[in-house]
C-alpha cells in the first residue's frame, strides 16, 4: 500500500512525536483528507524514510509518531546536473518538477542573452524559493528521499568560468563524465555514444526559447562540451530537457 509522503526538514528519530510543518499539515487535511490513526511516510533528505502514523489532529496542527526507519533509496546510479536557461514561469516550473521525477541531482538556472525572463534580485530570491518548494513537492510525489538542490541563477559566462576546462583529453572511460549541450544543429546523436561507456556523471546544458547565440554556443564548446542532437525535430526548451533526461537514463541510468 502506498502511503502519502511528507518532507520534514529536521532530524527524525524513531519514537519521536513530530508536528508537521504548516504547509504539509494543510495538504494532509484539506487535500488528502487524512485522519487520525492513518499511516504516512516522512523523509528529511538525509537518506531513507520513516513510517509514521497520525496521532493527533487539531485546528492548526498535525502530530505524527515515528514508528520505524526504512532504508529505502530510489536514486539512479547516474548523477545528472541540469543547467537550464531560465524561461517563463510556467515552463520553468514544469521543467524543474519533471526533471526531479526523472532523477536529476541538481539544477543550475542560467541567464543567457535570449532569455525572455529578467529577474531582479528580489524576484530572483522569490523564484529560487518557489523552485525549491517545487523540488520538495516532486520528491514527495515520486518517492525520492534525496532532495535535489536548485542553485542560485548565474549568467552563462560566469557559470562557464566557474567550471573551467572540462579536460577533453581524458577519455570517457577514465573520467566517467560527459558534458552535453543540446542543439538542433549538432551532428552527434545519442546513438553515437556507446552504451558500454562507464558513465557515472552527466552535465546537460539547455538553451532558452530563442536558443543560444553563436558566441554562447562556441564558448560552451570550447570548454569541452559535446554538442548533442535529439532527432530531426526542433523541440521547445521545456521539451528538450525532459526528452534528454529520459533518454540518458535509458542509456546509462536505471531505466
Amino acid at each position: 500500500m502506498a502511503f502519502s509522503r511528507f518532507y520534514y526538514p529536521h532530524q527524525i528519530n524513531v519514537g519521536q512525536l513530530i508536528e508537521l510543518p504548516v504547509r504539509s499539515a494543510r495538504h494532509a487535511v484539506n487535500v488528502l483528507r487524512l485522519g487520525k490513526g492513518e499511516k504516512i511516510i516522512l523523509f528529511n533528505g538525509q537518506g531513507g524514510e520513516f513510517l509514521s502514523f497520525i496521532k493527533e489532529i487539531n485546528k492548526v496542527s498535525i502530530f505524527v509518531l515515528i514508528e520505524a526507519f526504512m532504508d529505502v533509496e530510489r536514486e539512479s546510479p547516474l548523477q545528472i546536473t541540469l543547467v537550464q536557461s531560465i524561461c517563463i514561469n510556467i515552463k520553468m516550473d514544469l521543467i524543474i518538477r519533471k526533471a526531479v521525477e526523472l532523477g536529476v541531482n541538481s539544477i543550475q538556472p542560467i541567464v543567457t542573452k535570449r532569455c525572455l525572463v529578467k529577474l531582479s534580485e528580489k524576484r530572483e530570491l522569490k523564484r529560487l524559493f518557489r523552485w525549491q518548494q517545487i523540488v520538495i513537492s516532486a520528491c514527495e510525489q515520486c518517492g525520492r528521499n534525496f532532495v535535489p538542490q536548485v542553485l542560485p541563477p548565474v549568467t552563462i559566462s560566469d557559470w562557464l568560468l566557474s567550471q573551467g576546462t572540462m579536460r577533453k583529453e581524458l577519455s570517457n572511460e577514465v573520467t566517467g563524465k560527459l558534458y552535453f549541450i543540446l542543439s538542433p544543429i549538432a551532428r552527434m546523436r545519442l546513438s553515437d555514444f556507446s552504451k558500454k561507456l562507464s558513465v557515472t556523471e552527466l552535465t546537460v546544458l539547455v538553451g532558452p526559447e530563442g536558443g543560444f547565440t553563436s558566441e554562447e554556443y562556441n564558448a560552451v564548446i570550447s570548454t569541452g562540451f559535446s554538442s548533442l542532437r535529439l532527432g530531426d525535430r526542433i523541440l521547445r526548451t521545456e521539451s528538450v530537457a525532459l526528452a534528454a533526461l529520459s533518454s540518458l537514463q535509458a542509456v546509462w541510468g536505471d531505466y
